[in-house]
């Protein structure tokens, strides 16, 4: 029996591993007790703008009847991509008639799950903590306040202890699934005995 689990997500992967989480929860199943720690590399907890832009040209191409045929097209996109827009965990975000509304984020907060060990790893193109780049370009397609989970709203923020953010620099989004110092940061985290 799997007596202890630790789940690592990359980029939408850590979106997959949050909403595991919350219907394991909700459902009761068993692996849920098992959790002991969660790892988000690059996720957008609360959306990427380049998902977000998409969302915008199709609308624009939708305006007019010579472009139409390409909004259908560009809408042929996954549902998964749409979950990317403003970070979606739930299925019953998608139940609501405003969730493709342009610009509205009306997604349901999802806090991280209790009793678990949850971190956060973001990447930024910039070298300094606070560089234009951190705001502007984050890893290349996650800005880093996404990433760590932060928000504007308080309660969509999301509870990422500081001992448990780590941000690489000069890095982007792929990097951060083989740069050594993100595996010697997750063998930090994950591997070595809670204290």
């Amino acid at each position: 029996p799997i007596a202890r689990l630790a789940l690592v997500g990359h980029s939408m992967g850590g979106l997959v591993a949050r909403s595991a989480c919350a219907v394991a929860e909700r459902d009761g199943h068993a692996w849920r007790p098992a959790l002991r720690a969660l790892v988000c590399l690059g996720t957008p907890h609360h959306g990427a703008p380049l998902a977000r832009g998409g969302h915008w040209i199709d609308g624009v191409l939708d305006a007019s009847p010579y472009t139409a045929a390409f909004a259908k097209l560009a809408r042929k996109r996954s549902a998964g991509i749409g979950d990317l827009r403003h970070g979606s965990l739930l299925a019953s975000d998608w139940a609501q008639p405003q969730a493709f509304a342009h610009g509205r984020d009306t997604r349901s907060p999802v806090p991280l799950p209790a009793g678990v060990a949850c971190h956060a790893v973001a990447a930024s193109l910039g070298g300094q903590i606070g560089d234009l780049k951190d705001a502007l370009l984050g890893d290349g397609l996650v800005p880093v306040e996404s990433a760590l989970g932060q928000h504007r709203q308080a309660r969509r923020r999301l509870a990422f202890d500081a001992d448990k953010q780590w941000t690489g620099r000069e890095m982007g989004h792929l990097d951060l699934l083989d740069r050594a110092e993100v595996c010697a940061q997750l063998k930090r985290w994950v591997l070595t005995p809670p204290g």
